[in-house]
């Protein structure tokens, strides 16, 4: 995959997908129509369509941010340190295009005690088709 340029990326994102996505920033807090998607389907990454994250794994966590306790794949995600506003976090990136998304913490559920929460805006939904 060629990589994008940074008017590329502003061509093609809304500003709020960009300053998430791009620069690394956070929607704010239950913004998300995502919080309430309940139905069957996949989530992808909103910079280049790349499956990350099913509905099988989507749980309520109460953060105001869509939540996950796992990735689709193992590979579907990255990450790296965080160490901006004086935390140590990690970040969860897009595998594919690098776009930011949001955040892991280790207070989720079981099967994997991970709480992967992710900007909504980051995120498209593509229900499973009802065939």
């Amino acid at each position: 995959m060629k990589a994008k340029t940074d008017q590329e990326w502003q061509a093609e994102l809304t500003p709020t997908q960009y300053q998430v996505l791009r620069k690394h920033g956070t929607e704010p807090r239950g913004s998300s129509p995502l919080n309430k998607e309940k139905r069957e389907g996949t989530f992808r990454c909103a910079g280049c369509g790349e499956p990350l994250f099913t509905s099988d794994t989507k749980y309520e966590s109460g953060s105001g941010w869509p939540s996950f306790y796992a990735p689709l794949a193992e590979d579907a995600v990255g990450t790296t340190v965080d160490q901006t506003y004086g935390m140590t976090r990690t970040e969860v990136h897009c595998a594919k295009c690098g776009g930011h998304l949001g955040h892991v913490f280790p207070d989720g559920p079981q099967p994997t005690g991970l709480r992967y929460c992710m900007n909504g805006v980051s995120l498209s939904f593509e229900e499973k088709d009802k065939r």
